[in-house]
């Protein structure tokens, strides 16, 4: 099944079932009032949410037409946020010491980090900035949300706590990264809100597109119309969700509603941009950047500026959009407009 949440003037807004063809939804306010209601009454819940969806499709019920951009994130806000590193050709791509001493540790687990989950951002709403020049980048990654993780879970315990899955654009803000690193506390001006596509699946709606903990499907990204990447995020994924669940329970239960993140979608390849149409291409810009440092020596390809507009879709076999369109604009905070 298909879950979304539309506004309805509430910070957790309005749980609605949407068709497989994202043309259509029927409200859940019956079952439960919001997703982290569903989530945290998975075991009754989802059956009814189900036996919905299929009236859904079937036909059996009409439905109002689904208008993603009345739609927020699908978890509004959510009690945790964990973003991993899942692909290690990501982590090589941008990595900017030399040496590190934490490259043998990368390759033992997943790196992570713990980003802000109290407001997410719509998926056509606006990556707001404070001030021009930040070196704003997009990351597209796919995300799940589990149920219930206890400490020290097994694989098999990890992977079947997987509820919900998704896809993210985990903003960047490059400029700062340095900075909030050298200070030892690890990301947090560098990481402004996350955005997400409006739709989370349930892995049984995904058949063969998920599998070995993997979604394996296109993650396709354009900016102004132009396309940046269209890496499969089931490929070179050298840590999958079942080992990114467990490295982030190792000393911690992991809370029902907890959003973890693949980190960017990443293949390798030796391209460089502008992508041809059947080209792999990149989940951000500063991968783009450091490949094309490699191979003609200099970076070209610019950070988003103001006005840019980003487009983060999954696509199946056919084209079609699994869980709906990310499309945000880059904007000024209004109170830096006048300075």
């Amino acid at each position: 099944m298909k879950l979304a949440t539309l506004r309805n003037g509430r910070p957790d807004g309005h749980l609605v079932i949407v068709s497989k063809d994202l043309a259509r939804f029927a409200s859940a306010g019956r079952i439960a009032s919001n997703l982290q209601d569903a989530l945290d009454e998975w075991e009754r819940c989802a059956p009814i949410l189900r036996a919905v969806s299929d009236q859904l499709n079937n036909g059996e019920i009409a439905g109002m037409p689904f208008d993603p951009r009345e739609a927020l994130a699908p978890l509004p806000r959510a009690y945790q946020w964990i973003d991993g590193s899942g692909y290690m050709v990501h982590l090589d791509r941008v990595r900017t010491l030399k040496g590190s001493r934490d490259e043998e540790l990368q390759n033992e687990r997943p790196l992570m980090y713990q980003g802000g989950s109290d407001s997410f951002v719509a998926p056509t709403g606006p990556i707001v900035v404070p001030e021009d020049g930040l070196a704003v980048d997009f990351e597209a990654e796919v995300v799940v949300v589990t149920g219930h993780v206890p400490m020290r879970p097994s694989r098999e315990v990890a992977s079947a706590a997987i509820r919900l899955i998704g896809i993210c654009n985990d903003v960047s803000l490059r400029r700062l990264v340095l900075d909030d690193l050298q200070n030892g506390f690890g990301f947090f001006h560098a990481k402004p809100a996350t955005s997400f596509a409006p739709i989370f699946v349930t892995p049984d709606e995904l058949g063969e597109s998920w599998k070995d903990n993997r979604l394996h499907l296109k993650v396709r990204v354009h900016v102004n119309n132009s396309l940046y990447g269209q890496p499969n995020a089931g490929k070179d994924m050298r840590f999958d969700f079942a080992d990114l669940i467990v490295t982030a329970a190792q000393t911690r239960e992991l809370g029902v509603g907890t959003i973890i993140g693949s980190g960017t979608v990443a293949n390798a390849h030796d391209e460089i941009l502008p992508l041809k149409h059947d080209g792999i291409g990149f989940g951000c810009i500063a991968e783009a950047r450091t490949a094309e440092k490699s191979k003609i020596g200099k970076a070209r390809t610019p950070f988003l500026a103001l006005g840019d507009i980003v487009r983060i879709n999954a696509v199946d076999a056919d084209n079609r959009s699994v869980f709906g369109s990310i499309e945000q604009v880059v904007k000024l905070l209004a109170s830096a407009e006048g300075r």
